[in-house]
């Protein structure tokens, strides 16, 4: 047994969990228990499989009788009789089932069912015939949570149940995360309750979350049959297969004729609103832009990309797809951009795209403000995924490509057809040239590697993509994959003194705007889940450090969203030898213009120590209208010009002012 395995079968200070005790531990909080692994469950398993599998999990949380005596390697030697009290008990047993439930799907079903590591369980699940279970229906609240939790990954809804249903405080709910295995717990805990707000508005005091209502209590369900039709297709298909294999045994010529045609694959829908049906729903009235309309129009975006693929004209098809989007069955898996609404289509939609990659059918719709996927995998058991996107507004560049799966660590995309050049470079690399980047007839690229796949940074694929001279914007440009449907434009604006002076940001593909980024390309992970349109790296302000320290950079990263709020992160780039030190985060500010074309303005601070003298400095830097830069609370100073550097304790506390150039005043960001 691994250290992993005696951790978990030990309670408080090392003491022994014995079988009894897990088993009065686990029948206790059984309900909790099977909750919070049915939440945690991925949603594409369908309410019956989750149902199964949850508990299937927790019942498998019960230690073997083998390892009832096993002791922690670490702890301290302790009475035979003294053992871990029924809250450690339990405590043991939710880390084991939060562990599966992450892990939960990671493996191919032909996978072995045991053997070492958090991965290493696929749980052989109850078995219930002829039935199909399903917890009871909730309410509006319950259900528009249970939609927006299945566009989310495992961790973050694990973080939700730990927080709002275990009542966990947000250090333990990390900390329980981080035990479990995820990679990026505060992140994890982050889009959790980002998405709790966007859902369900600030907690009322007093008020009972969804979570624990019946919509997500597998404890408590509702039964119905099967398909009872094709059930009794299946016995009957089976027992012809016996008879003709009892024929077929005893008969030695055997002439094999056409196989049948397999069963056309239905709509996971629910009911479907029939005021929305007729033209809005009929695949026949889909628009479909002319092959070179893209290059003869003023408006360059979603809008005029033809219709590709090699399923345009599969009318089954695009009539699931219209189907599934305006009346969702609850197996489905839905996601959405912050902004991105998953509101039926009130008009024909254009059909960008319909056609197989790897294995999956894929339709790719837009409706003006709206960019939509749905993708259905080739088992017929796994439900179909529906992702909606906010494009509206869309230009040359942000309207260049569109993710149109994701594999493992790999995404494929489609794009624009005025796209005339494809490589790929690594923003850890900003020295080296990009690599080719082959893309199929109908526009869908080869593989490239998900940035931070595997919770690593330690490399940073970017797209870099060239437009055609046909619309007269020939310039290259860079795309990074942040987990949405769209993928994000990266640009950049230059320093003050360099020359150019910095009005608009610019792509972000000269030399001085890869350096910058590969500074700065390992934060871009907290902006995932925001929706983002672009992201733009400003250096507002160069400081000479003291003792001969060199030059800092001052860099205001700004994200814009499709839905037009941003958020900022100020960074301090050090004098370094390395070429991808990543850069010190300072300040942050969300819902703000700041480090826009309407927030031309900032002013941050930090704390340095030089390397020579091992002293302490306060830095602050402003943008070019900052005329002086005061500093007051734990310290008081004042400089002119635009920087400031003193001598002050470490970690001093203080506020920064700045006088702008035509009186007025500057608060410093946090």
């Amino acid at each position: 047994m691994d250290t992993q395995d005696r951790t978990e079968h030990t309670g408080a200070r090392g003491a022994p969990l014995s079988v009894a005790q897990a088993e009065a531990a686990l029948v206790e909080h059984y309900p909790r228990l099977v909750r919070l692994a049915f939440i945690t469950l991925p949603p594409t398993l369908g309410r019956h499989r989750r149902v199964l599998a949850a508990h299937g999990l927790v019942q498998r949380a019960l230690p073997s009788v083998r390892t009832r005596s096993v002791r922690s390697a670490a702890a301290p030697a302790l009475p035979a009789q003294r053992t871990a009290p029924a809250e450690s008990a339990y405590v043991t047993l939710r880390a084991r089932v939060l562990r599966e439930a992450l892990a939960y799907g990671k493996r191919p079903t032909w996978w072995p069912k045991r053997g070492p590591g958090p991965e290493r369980l696929r749980p052989v699940l109850p078995t219930v015939w002829g039935l199909r279970l399903f917890p009871a229906a909730g309410g509006a609240d319950e259900l528009a949570l249970e939609q927006a939790l299945s566009g989310t990954d495992s961790a973050t809804r694990a973080a939700l149940a730990l927080h709002r249903v275990e009542g966990m405080s947000e250090d333990e709910t990390r900390q329980r995360l981080a035990e479990a295995g995820v990679a990026e717990p505060a992140l994890a805990l982050r889009t959790a309750e980002r998405l709790g707000r966007q859902v369900l508005g600030e907690p009322e005091e007093g008020a009972q979350h969804p979570l624990l209502s019946g919509e997500f209590d597998p404890c408590f369900v509702h039964t119905r049959p099967t398909d009872l039709l094709r059930r009794r297709h299946r016995v009957r298909t089976a027992g012809a297969a016996l008879v003709v294999a009892a024929v077929a045994a005893g008969v030695l010529p055997v002439v094999i004729g056409d196989a049948p045609r397999p069963q056309e694959r239905t709509a996971a829908t629910g009911t479907v609103n029939a005021s929305i049906a007729g033209r809005v729903l009929d695949p026949r009235h889909l628009v479909r832009p002319a092959a070179d309309e893209w290059a003869d129009t003023s408006r360059v975006d979603f809008t005029v990309w033809p219709a590709r693929g090699d399923r345009v004209n599969d009318l089954p098809l695009l009539d699931r797809a219209l189907k599934v989007w305006a009346s969702p069955a609850r197996t489905v898996r839905i996601s959405s951009t912050p902004g991105a609404g998953t509101q039926p289509p009130t008009a024909p939609p254009r059909l960008l795209y319909a056609g197989d990659v790897d294995g999956t059918a894929v339709v790719l719709l837009n409706d003006g403000d709206r960019t939509i996927r749905y993708a259905e995998p080739a088992d017929r058991d796994e439900p179909p995924t529906l992702d909606f996107a906010r494009t509206d507004d869309a230009d040359v560049v942000t309207g260049a490509a569109l993710v149109v799966t994701r594999d493992g660590s790999n995404t494929r995309f489609l794009l624009a057809p005025w796209i005339d050049e494809t490589t790929t470079r690594d923003l850890l690399k900003p020295n080296s040239p990009g690599g080719k980047l082959s893309v199929r007839a109908d526009g869908v690229t080869d593989p490239v590697r998900r940035p931070g796949a595997g919770g690593v940074c330690d490399s940073w694929p970017v797209l870099q993509l060239r437009s055609s001279e046909l619309i007269v914007e020939k310039h290259a440009f860079l795309l990074t994959d942040l987990g949405d449907l769209a993928p994000v434009h990266l640009t950049y604006t230059p320093p003050p003194g360099s020359g150019a002076p910095a009005r608009q940001p610019r792509e972000a593909t000269s030399a001085a705007a890869l350096q910058t980024w590969a500074h700065s390309a390992c934060h871009l992970p907290s902006m995932r889940g925001y929706g983002v349109r672009s992201v733009n790296n400003w250096v507002y302000a160069q400081q000479t450090l003291p003792e001969a320290g060199g030059r800092a950079d001052w860099v205001c990263t700004r994200a814009d969203t499709w839905r037009g709020p941003g958020r900022v992160m100020v960074q301090l780039h050090l004098p370094s030898t390395a070429p991808t030190a990543l850069g010190t985060t300072v300040a942050t500010a969300e819902d703000t213009a700041s480090c826009s074309r309407f927030g031309q303005h900032v002013l941050a601070g930090a704390g340095w120590q030089a390397p020579k003298s091992g002293d302490w400095y306060l830095l602050a830097a402003g943008s070019r209208k900052v005329r002086s830069i005061e500093a007051t609370g734990g310290l008081k100073a004042e400089a002119a010009g635009p920087t400031l550097a003193v001598r002050a304790p470490k970690g001093v506390k203080a506020e920064l002012k700045a006088k702008m150039a035509d009186g007025s005043t500057l608060e410093g960001l946090h």
